[in-house]
């Protein structure tokens, strides 16, 4: 039995290909490889695939609250808050980000204004990384966009937190093709390995902590007037 036991911690990962299911999905490919090992040491997992729900556009909770009939927004972030990790996962079109990956960055942007217990903003205390799967150029550009985005909010980001698989550029096999050599890439499943640990890690420390202190970061206490030393230039000597 592994000493590491990270039974207690639940990780999302949303997947943000084009294809409906069940059409096949190379991305959901390496998303398995990485949730088979979150899996093996105790785990919750979940993997929804973004484009299967009526998630509508915009940067608020509720949609229905602008215009909208339908979003089921509101229905899926609470499964995202409950996540200890949260990996967004996602193919590579025209060099950037597919059109469901930023929509689900808005729709996680959208509560970024929301606080937590502490006071702090909303996803403090949860780690967060990302997979890119394509067959053109582009998984640093891609995944800098998704981790900047995240931090932002307020995920822990983790060392390595990116991992992504790309065949030669231009058309050709994709990663779960015959003979595309996806699955026996040494590299990707080296930086898949080393993210996945490092996720675990990060949310097993920041659950052991009781997430991220609480001091200098507390929007509500800053806006009460607390300024968590310091000093406004226009009162210095």
């Amino acid at each position: 039995m592994s000493e590491w036991d990270f039974s207690g911690l639940s990780a999302m990962f949303i997947n943000c290909t084009l294809k409906r299911s069940p059409a096949l999905s190379h991305t959901e490919g390496l998303v398995d490889a990485s949730a088979a090992i979150m899996l093996k040491h105790g785990v919750s997992v979940e993997v929804l695939r973004a484009v299967d729900h009526d998630i509508a556009t915009g940067v608020y909770p509720d949609m229905t609250e602008h215009g909208w009939e339908r979003d089921v927004w509101p229905d899926i972030y609470p499964q995202v808050l409950a996540s200890d990790i949260l990996v967004i996962a996602g193919p590579i079109w025209l060099g950037d980000n597919s059109s469901i990956t930023k929509k689900i960055i808005e729709r996680l942007y959208s509560l970024s204004g929301q606080l937590n217990d502490k006071g702090q903003y909303l996803f403090y205390g949860r780690t967060a990384g990302c997979i890119i799967t394509g067959n053109e150029d582009g998984i640093k550009h891609c995944a800098q966009n998704v981790l900047y985005s995240l931090q932002h909010i307020g995920y822990t980001i983790p060392p390595n937190a990116d991992a992504g698989w790309i065949g030669e550029a231009g058309p050709g096999p994709s990663y779960l093709d015959p003979g595309s050599g996806g699955p026996e890439n040494d590299f990707t499943n080296r930086n898949t390995t080393f993210m996945t640990w490092n996720l675990m890690h990060t949310a097993k420390m920041l659950r052991d902590a009781g997430g991220v202190p609480a001091f200098g970061n507390q929007r509500s206490v800053w806006d009460a007037g607390t300024r968590f030393d310091y000093e406004n230039p226009e009162y210095r000597a």
